[in-house]
C-alpha cells in the first residue's frame, strides 16, 4: 500500500464559505501523485471559481447534471477515481495533520477504514471531542443499518470494495457511504479507529445533517425506512454468498 496511488473524492454543492479550507487541509497532505477527484451539482455560487483558484493538477473537476442527489454526485466522483486507495471528503470539514498517512498504513491490514472526529460548529469551535462516543459509534451490519455509524467524511477504503458496492442502491433511503460501510462489513474487515482525524463541522446549510438536532421524521417513517436499508443488504448478501459459492465451487474444480 506505501506506493499506491490515492484519490480523495468530494461532492460539492454551493460549498463556497468552506470549501477553500477543506481543499488545503487536503491538497496540503496529498502525495504529488494522487488526485482530488471533485463532483459539483452545478453550484450557483463561487464553489468552481474557488475549487480552479488553487490551479493545482491534482484537482479534478467533474459537473454533475443530476441536481439534489448527494448520493449520485459521489458515485460520479468515484467512477472516475483512478487510485486504489480512496477517500472520501466532504466539502466543509477540515482534514486534521496525519489524517492522509494514517489511515494509508491502517488500508495495508484493513478494506475500510472509519476514523473518530471532533465535532465542530461553522466557526471550528469544539463541540464533542469525540464523534463516536457522542453517536455510539460501532461496528455491526444490523447495528448500522438500523443506526449508522458510517460517515463517508471519515472513511478511507480500498478501491476493491467498489466492485462490490456500486452502483449505490437508487432508494433515498441508503446514502453512499452507510452502503460502502454496509457492503465492506459483509466482504471484508473494517476498522474503527478511535482517533479523531477530522474536524467535522456541523452549520445551518450541512446537506447531510448528521450529528446535532433529532430528525423530524415521524417513527413510522423511521421505522419503513430501516425495513428498506435491512432489505437492500439481505438481498446483497445473499447474492455475495452465491457468488462466493461459485468461486469456490470452480476454484476446487481446478485444483
Amino acid at each position: 500500500m506505501d506506493n499506491y496511488r490515492a484519490s480523495v473524492c468530494m461532492a460539492t454543492y454551493n460549498g463556497e464559505k468552506y470549501i477553500y479550507d477543506q481543499i488545503k487541509s487536503i491538497l496540503d497532505q496529498l502525495r504529488s501523485d494522487d488526485e482530488l477527484i471533485i463532483s459539483d451539482d452545478q453550484s450557483k455560487d463561487h464553489t468552481i471559481s474557488i475549487i480552479e483558484s488553487f490551479n493545482d493538477p491534482r484537482i479534478k473537476l467533474f459537473l454533475h447534471k443530476n441536481v439534489g442527489r448527494p448520493t449520485e454526485n459521489f458515485q460520479n466522483a468515484l467512477e472516475k477515481a483512478e487510485g486504489e486507495i480512496i477517500f472520501l471528503a466532504d466539502q466543509d470539514d477540515v482534514w486534521i495533520e496525519g489524517k492522509y498517512e494514517k489511515m494509508r498504513k491502517l488500508l495495508k491490514t484493513y478494506d475500510l477504514v472509519l476514523s473518530n472526529s471532533i465535532l465542530v460548529d461553522e466557526d471550528l469551535k469544539v463541540l464533542n471531542s469525540s464523534f463516536f462516543h457522542y453517536h455510539g459509534s460501532a461496528k455491526g451490519v444490523v447495528r448500522n443499518a438500523i443506526k449508522n455509524s458510517y460517515f463517508g467524511s471519515c472513511m478511507a477504503f480500498r478501491k476493491g470494495l467498489l466492485q462490490y458496492a456500486l452502483p449505490f442502491p437508487s432508494t433515498l433511503e441508503i446514502g453512499h457511504d452507510i452502503w460502502l460501510g454496509l457492503v465492506a462489513e459483509m466482504t471484508g474487515n473494517v476498522y474503527f479507529t478511535n482517533e479523531a482525524m477530522i474536524l467535522y463541522r456541523r452549520h445551518g446549510s450541512t446537506v447531510t445533517p448528521h450529528g446535532i438536532g433529532k430528525s423530524k421524521r415521524s417513527l413510522f417513517v423511521k421505522l419503513w425506512s430501516r425495513i428498506i436499508v435491512l432489505k437492500y443488504v439481505l438481498k446483497f448478501y445473499l447474492k455475495y454468498l452465491k457468488h462466493a459459492r461459485r468461486i469456490s465451487v470452480h476454484n476446487n474444480t481446478n485444483v
